[in-house]
């Protein structure tokens, strides 16, 4: 070979890992939204990370994420979303309060969207079905509002003589509305009256549990909603000065000194639907993949809170806790 051959030979050899690297697939990237702030959500990101996992992909590996959080601001999702869009993220998983779903899916009806949602979204239109939901959606819906009025009849069960009940909502959440109609159903049906209490912000905690004290409200619990579940530990601390029993929505809150809780895994949905998230990366549509419900409900009782408030729980809700924190 002669000397000129040689160097061109030479100089193609070495120009192959530059065109091998230019040709290697772009990494894909989820856009994760939520209504939640970053550092309450630690346990949702964890789980969100273990169900990508499953599905074998790895931040930073394999995959990138683009966190967007509203903090609780509702109206800031709209913005979020529409960046996530502008980023071409190849799926935007939504969840933190229905608005974050709401948010994404006016964004946009062409990139994938996975939600957690606890409500039913046929009901409010984000899916056509749950079987088939057709167009660009698909997640996990986690029994939630449909929880509420059960919750109430606990407190009944657990505080016989209880003739009144607090109730705090959040008005800017689109399915409280319903909710509260199907607990005053519920509360007329048994002869309770129901106070209601809406909160917008953290400041409208202690007006309103001040209010339940003025109006002697004998326990008090809440919709399902973000505000409520990143403030937990001030509902916590309120309910134990007002001395208010309460029945919550996630074991996060009895864990931390809440009385009781009666609901669904959320932690566990997010894992989940990020498994459906990395079923989409690797090409399944959205539209192919049903609606999964999560039906794991339970019940557990921390009987210290239960000492602390002077509590007696009847054998019956014992006999049908499936944990005691004792």
């Amino acid at each position: 070979m002669r000397r000129r051959e040689l160097i061109v030979g030479l100089g193609s050899a070495a120009a192959w890992p530059v065109v091998a690297r230019t040709q290697q697939p772009t990494m894909p990237v989820v856009g994760f939204l939520s209504g939640y702030a970053a550092g309450p959500s630690a346990q949702y990101v964890a789980a969100f990370h273990q169900g990508l996992g499953e599905a074998g992909f790895v931040a930073g590996r394999n995959v990138g994420v683009e966190f967007r959080w509203a903090e609780y601001q509702y109206e800031r999702l709209p913005a979020l979303a529409a960046d996530l869009v502008r980023r071409n993220v190849a799926v935007i998983f939504a969840t933190g309060a229905v608005n974050a779903t709401l948010a994404a899916k006016a964004a946009t009806t062409t990139i994938p969207i996975v939600f957690v949602l606890g409500s039913d979204p046929v009901k409010l239109g984000i899916v056509a079905g749950l079987n088939r939901p057709g167009g660009n959606l698909t997640g996990m819906m986690v029994l939630a509002t449909e929880l509420i009025p059960k919750r109430l009849e606990i407190l009944r069960e657990l505080v016989p003589g209880v003739t009144a009940v607090g109730l705090l909502t959040n008005p800017s959440n689109p399915t409280s509305a319903g909710s509260v109609r199907e607990l005053q159903a519920v509360a007329q049906a048994g002869g309770l009256t129901l106070h209601i209490a809406p909160i917008t912000s953290e400041a409208d905690f202690d007006a309103a549990f001040a209010t339940f004290a003025r109006l002697k409200v004998g326990a008090f619990l809440h919709t399902t909603d973000a505000v409520f579940t990143t403030q937990y530990v001030r509902t916590i601390e309120l309910a134990a000065r007002y001395r208010l029993p309460t029945v919550y929505d996630i074991r996060e809150k009895t864990d931390a000194g809440g009385l009781m809780n009666y609901g669904a895994s959320v932690p566990d949905a997010v894992r989940q639907a990020a498994a459906y998230t990395g079923r989409i990366l690797k090409g399944e549509k959205p539209a192919d993949l049903p609606v999964q419900q999560s039906t794991k409900v339970e019940l557990i009782i921390n009987m210290k809170t239960a000492k602390a408030l002077g509590l007696t729980f009847p054998l019956t809700l014992l006999g049908r806790a499936d944990e005691l924190i004792e």
